[in-house]
């Protein structure tokens, strides 16, 4: 193995790790779970990432199997970032804007997402589908998950915005994916190399199984689970492979550049919030504010606050009225004409003094960032919980029709007091998406039967009322064994063909999406719960022993 290494070191321009504190830092991500990896990789430019595959492609070929997974910063939810072979870690060296213009932006897939955005607004531009992890993740990871954030109710998740990859195959090949049109999709397929096989090979699977590939799409208002097989073709017959890639959790090739599109940024906005009696009264709200076309609908419940208030009671200092709240809704409007902006706002604050025991109206800068620490600052700072309970990300990126998310959000709560757990609620009402994160001691051993227990009866009743598994948070180890279930056994197997198309000899993150069980899930459960590895960890000389 020794010589091996040496011949991989010779070959990469990276840093190429074995030591103990590497392996056991990149063993754990923002999930439950803990998986360490053989090897650590620091690419420095694509070649890097090509010589690795290459090399988890030998190791395969000898019977030897060393996967390869790519990582950000590890914010991933889900375990989608752990790796038992190569742990591929970008943010270190690949973190550079490639290119610029005034309508598109390619990144390198280890840029720290509020790095970029804030170039792009200094040019008074932005990405809207960020997520709340904007300060930790690369833009690589949000690419993978195809995240979104409270913009998303309005401007769509990451994959409206990627306009183009570049993509490293399996057999090494790079290639550059954007929207086809009918000539240049022949001409692709008509390439007698492992792309063109690919091109020929996903549109026939598309063709042959329209039907039941159309019929599946899920009818939420965002989704990140599965493959996204009916966002590559349209009915004009353009191809796009970029839309596969997007939301696939490096499980079918290893993104090195992102294109993206991004759009004109209005810093003035208008913020409400209304203050609840009853989930009932704020569902009410949410259906007729969601017709005024907010840029943002978000939502905290009671627990969150109460935690917030025990533990860091100068977050929400002077936000919250004297008379606790059931639920916190924040209103957020950007319209570019402030007549336009206005006028909603002023009918949202009709709606919310028809549903809300209190609301107010803020238009400064200043208030508004102190209104939405209700909402940004309430996951960061559960996430800090001292002793043994921890909120676990288990169940926390459920999605339903927004005419049912009452119905949702009444029977998430009492499957938890069946559990008899406390529980964190935050989320996008104007999504039909939670954000639920039960308090468990993952060291104790009747916590740990729950996870899978509760897990699975509530998946069962989000597909009971039209849902899905992931509006934004993806699949991972933790909801992969869930994807059979939403989809049925005849879409899980056109993902699976999908997997194999690209990857024939599994070495993509193989332990995510299609290759996730409960077993294996169970096996690498952490004994402990911290998000300690978002603290940096860069190459150094000790790396190399």
């Amino acid at each position: 193995m020794s010589t091996i290494l040496d011949n991989l070191r010779k070959k990469i321009k990276g840093e190429v790790v074995l030591d103990a504190h590497s392996r056991d830092f990149f063993s754990t991500d923002g999930g439950i779970f803990k998986v360490e990896p053989k090897l650590v990789i620091y690419p420095r430019n694509e070649n890097d990432i090509v010589e690795a595959v290459g090399f988890s492609n030998m190791m395969s070929k000898a019977k030897k199997p060393l996967p390869i997974t790519a990582r950000g910063k590890g914010t991933d939810q889900s375990g989608a970032s752990l790796s038992e072979g190569i742990s591929l870690v970008f943010p270190a060296h690949m973190k550079k804007i490639n290119r610029l213009n005034q309508q598109y932006v390619a990144v390198q897939p280890g840029m720290i997402y509020t790095n970029l955005q804030t170039v792009l607004k200094s040019h008074g531009r932005y990405l809207p589908p960020y997520p709340a992890s904007i300060e930790f993740c690369t833009i690589g990871g949000a690419v993978a998950n195809n995240s979104g954030g409270e913009k998303t109710l309005k401007y769509g998740s990451t994959r409206n915005y990627v306009a183009g990859l570049r993509v490293v195959l399996q057999n090494g090949e790079v290639i550059a994916t954007r929207r086809l049109n009918k000539r240049e999709l022949k001409q692709k397929k008509g390439l007698q190399t492992f792309e063109g096989e690919v091109y020929r090979k996903v549109d026939d699977l598309i063709e042959s199984n329209k039907e039941l590939i159309y019929s599946k799409k899920p009818g939420v208002s965002k989704n990140s689970a599965g493959y996204a097989i009916w966002d590559v073709k349209r009915s004009d017959g353009s191809f796009d492979l970029s839309q596969l890639f997007t939301g696939a959790q490096g499980t079918l090739g290893i993104i090195s550049e992102v294109q993206m599109r991004h759009v004109a940024f209005n810093p003035n906005t208008t913020l409400l919030v209304g203050y609840f009696e009853t989930i009932g009264q704020m569902q009410q709200a949410v259906v007729k504010l969601t017709k005024l076309q907010p840029s943002a609908l978000e939502l905290v419940d009671d627990n969150v606050l109460n935690f917030v208030k025990e533990n860091r009671p100068e977050v929400i200092e002077g936000i919250l009225p004297e008379k606790m709240p059931k639920v916190v809704l924040l209103v957020e409007f950007d319209d570019e004409k402030a007549r336009a902006q206005a006028k909603k706002a002023q009918a949202a604050k009709a709606i919310l003094a028809e549903f809300a025991f209190e609301n107010r109206v803020s238009r400064s800068r200043e208030e508004q960032d102190d209104l939405w620490r209700i909402r940004r600052q309430a996951a960061a700072v559960i996430w800090m919980q001292q002793g043994p309970k921890k909120a676990l990300p288990i169940i926390e990126d459920a999605i339903v029709p927004i005419e049912n998310f009452e119905e949702f959000i009444d029977k998430a709560y009492k499957i938890l007091e069946k559990y008899k757990v406390n529980v964190a609620v935050w989320g996008h009402a104007g999504n039909g998406h939670l954000h639920i994160q039960p308090f468990l001691d993952l060291n104790n051993i009747k916590d740990r039967h729950k996870i899978f227990t509760l897990t699975d009866e509530f998946y069962k009743m989000v597909l009971s009322l039209g849902g899905g598994i992931s509006g934004e948070h993806n699949d991972g180890i933790m909801r992969g064994p869930y994807l059979r279930q939403m989809y049925g056994p005849e879409m899980f197997g056109l993902f699976r063909e999908v997997k194999s198309i690209f990857d024939p000899n599994n070495i993509f993150n193989p332990r995510s999406k299609v290759g996730a069980s409960k077993e294996y899930g169970i096996v690498h459960l952490r004994k402990e719960y911290s998000m300690k590895h978002l603290s940096e960890h860069l190459p150094g000389i000790s790396s190399y022993h």
